[in-house]
């Protein structure tokens, strides 16, 4: 029988355990996330549009923890560098908090197609992360037994989680 070395077996679990905040659960709330939303209209008019086009590609994906593509399911960072990867040839960290120093900060009045959200969803700042897709809308993956989806900026649950959003990719005007 094969041994393996302590310290390859401690990498390998840090590496598994990374995705969303290097946390696997949620931690139980007191109140359930709102019912998904519907997508609205986006036309790709910029990499950012088409960034938030890519993203709706997704919808219905399997949630999986570290998961890192349609294949085999998405965790919320894991959908946000899979969409921005593909959608726009951009490389970005794995992880919410690392997500969340990236860009541009922007104000919540000002967001556009392709922004990034943050969400306060683990009572720590920046656990989760949607992209915005206009209209009040961010599509994310969930959690676990959930799949990828279409949110309402304006419902209580998400306003009252709200931690920011930022700009990855600049867009004219």
């Amino acid at each position: 029988m094969q041994r393996h070395n302590p310290l390859f077996l401690i990498g390998f679990l840090c590496l598994a355990l990374g995705g969303c905040t290097s946390y696997s659960g949620r931690i139980a709330e007191t109140e359930p996330e709102p019912a998904a939303a519907m997508p609205p209209t986006i036309r790709a008019t910029d990499r950012a549009s088409t960034v938030a086009l890519q993203a709706l590609a997704h919808l219905g994906t399997p949630y999986r923890t570290s998961g890192l593509s349609p294949q085999t399911g998405f965790d919320c960072s894991g959908l946000v560098a899979y969409v921005y990867r593909e959608g726009a040839g951009v490389a970005l960290p794995r992880n919410t908090f690392d997500l969340s120093r990236v860009g541009e900060p922007v104000e919540r009045a000002a967001l556009k197609p392709g922004d990034l959200v943050f969400y306060n969803t683990q009572r720590r700042d920046y656990s989760h992360v949607g992209i915005y897709l206009g209209e009040e809308r961010f599509i994310h993956a969930p959690s676990s037994g959930g799949e990828v989806r279409v949110e309402n900026l304006r419902a209580d649950y998400w306003i009252r989680r709200y931690n920011g959003a930022r700009r990855i990719i600049s867009t004219p005007g």
